[in-house]
């Protein structure tokens, strides 16, 4: 019997999946950076907007203001982080699911590090808001990272759970 093509060539289906959310979270930068101008806002709803703004430094513009070495250090520390999984979820047999946290993991990172590379900043689009309270403006690839870290916590608890279970019923 024929095995679907995503069981039997897993990684080749990771490859493919990362390259297609890097490019769909470069494609939307590129597509709000040029109808929206830098610093522009269009209002979509009473608690989003679309906007176009720049970030020199992480996540809630930490080290944003930090003089342009962090443009490397972010740089550097993106390389750190999206080289090893990427190994480890393409050379190492490893949990299907550990392996899709992992593509969201790297293809956010991937999409974040072009843009630092490219330009010395991330261009972020999506800004959520209550009345003048508003979260950090994000994009596609800051949703990637932090999906995969949410399905990894719960899988973490899940899988912690379990074992507690396990345990308590006589298990090791």
């Amino acid at each position: 019997m024929a095995q679907a093509f995503w069981r039997v060539y897993p990684r080749w289906v990771w490859i493919v999946v990362v390259l297609a959310l890097v490019s769909l979270d470069q494609i939307t930068k590129v597509f709000f950076a040029s109808i929206i101008p830098l610093g522009g806002l269009i209002e979509v709803t009473s608690w989003f907007n679309f906007v176009h703004v720049l970030n020199t430094g992480a996540a809630f513009s930490i080290l944003a203001d930090a003089g342009g070495w962090q443009r490397w250090f972010f740089i550097s520390i993106s390389v750190l982080v999206v080289l090893p999984i990427t190994v480890l979820c393409l050379l190492r047999k490893i949990d299907p699911a550990e392996r899709w946290i992992g593509a969201g993991v790297v293809a956010g990172g991937s999409g974040n590090l072009i843009d630092r590379v490219q330009t010395g900043a991330v261009i972020d689009f999506l800004d959520l808001h209550w009345k003048a309270l508003h979260w950090p403006a994000f994009n596609l690839a800051d949703v990637f990272v932090v999906c995969a870290m949410l399905v990894w916590v719960g899988l973490s608890f899940s899988i912690s759970k379990r074992q507690s279970a396990g345990l308590r019923k006589g298990g090791l």
